[in-house]
């Protein structure tokens, strides 16, 4: 089976994954739930979603609001705020939201589309556009007004007894100061409403846009309950890329899912990115080692692109630090390790280099230093898991 007469991919990189292909996270997505049925008969809960980058946040809310639409009768929002800097913009991207989601019933999207439909232009083939002059414009009001509109909201959603709305990729308003302001008087305005709206109000992050939060806002740190989603367990990853790629009707052999999960670090969007480029590689419908190894080539540079910065990416392709880079590589640890440990392994002009490197590494931010004498950590696991994944695909 060449790529010319293969179907599409199973994996989608760059995107919340289906609700079909949805993996573990039991104990999370019960804690969740709990929240789903206090707002079903009438409370309000608050929930941050907390953890890295490419751990599968996105997807986690997304299976969840899912969930209390279907069984719970819910109404769903999820509002990506990517680029969202002021809570005009916040106001923006929620009534976008609202309009692009069409999982209601026919009478309740009819409903809401009647409710906003000042912001709506004409129909088009491909769904609704967005009156964007008009939005801008009602943008400072809706803002100012955000409970009054979901209040309303509500009430024009026919029979849904609650709004799950979900904040998600808040990078970009997390630090300024209005946004936790916005969120607390939110929080409070609608508690000390005559009939207060039942809502699950879920925030996506990673920890320090929290901590962000609470520095323009103390208070904040007293509204969210806190949901740490951790990278996926051995048995979770298997199950994951068994499934997956058992769609298309591929099989995979133990060598290749002991490399894929492996080098995929528990996290799902290096789990989508690597199970993309294996299955590329493939040339039949059994993924094997070399599959697998072909599949971390490919991955290795995609995710160099996507994720890491541009003068790290450079600074760690740079020749003086590539076999540095290598062994450290290849150290069992998680994110954290001890300067002595590393130099055991290194040559002499290695160990003369490796100072500088550190240093650079941190002014970088991809390192910071540890509690303990000579420990470093890194910031973020993905560059971490990025410089094993380049290492192993330059070895082979």
């Amino acid at each position: 089976m060449n790529n010319a007469s293969k179907g599409s991919s199973p994996f989608c990189p760059g995107q919340p994954v289906s609700q079909d292909f949805f993996i573990g996270r039991s104990k999370e997505i019960e804690r969740i739930i709990r929240d789903i049925k206090q707002v079903e008969h009438g409370k309000m809960k608050a929930v941050f979603v907390s953890g890295e980058y490419g751990i599968g946040k996105s997807s986690f809310a997304g299976f969840l609001r899912y969930y209390a639409e279907k069984n719970n009768n819910l109404l769903g929002v999820h509002v990506l705020l990517g680029g969202a800097k002021t809570l005009e913009d916040v106001a923006i991207k929620t009534v976008q939201a609202v309009l692009h989601q069409q999982t209601y019933s026919e009478n309740r999207s009819e409903k809401i589309c009647n409710f906003l439909a000042d912001y709506i232009g004409n129909q088009s083939l491909f769904g609704l556009n967005i009156n964007f002059e008009a939005l801008k414009t009602d943008a400072p009001n809706i803002s100012s007004g955000y409970l009054p509109f979901l209040q309303e909201l509500l009430s024009r959603s026919e029979g849904a007894k609650g709004i799950m709305l979900i904040l998600d990729e808040i990078n970009g308003i997390a630090d300024n100061p209005d946004f936790a302001h916005f969120i607390k008087c939110l929080v409070d305005e609608n508690a000390l409403s005559r009939k207060p709206l039942p809502i699950l109000l879920m925030l996506c992050g990673v920890e320090d846009r929290r901590s962000q939060m609470i520095r323009n806002h103390p208070s904040v740190a007293r509204i969210f309950d806190v949901v740490e989603i951790e990278p996926m367990n051995a048995k979770e990853m298997i199950e994951f890329f068994t499934k997956t790629f058992s769609s298309v009707n591929m099989q995979v052999t133990d060598e290749a899912m002991r490399i894929l999960c492996s080098y995929s670090g528990g996290l799902p969007r290096f789990m989508h990115i690597i199970g993309d480029n294996t299955f590329w590689s493939s040339e039949d419908t059994l993924v094997d080692g070399k599959d697998a190894i072909k599949g971390l080539a490919g991955a290795a540079d995609e995710i160099g692109r996507k994720f890491v910065e541009p003068q790290v990416y450079k600074a760690l392709h740079s020749n003086i630090y590539r076999t540095i880079l290598a062994k450290l590589a290849k150290e069992d640890f998680v994110l954290s390790f001890k300067k002595s440990a590393i130099e055991k392994g290194l040559s002499a002009a290695e160990k003369k280099t490796f100072h500088n490197f550190l240093q650079r590494m941190k002014e970088l931010g991809v390192l910071r230093s540890g509690e303990g004498k000579g420990e470093y950590v890194f910031n973020s696991l993905l560059v971490q898991l990025y410089i094993q994944l380049k290492s192993k695909s330059n070895e082979k």
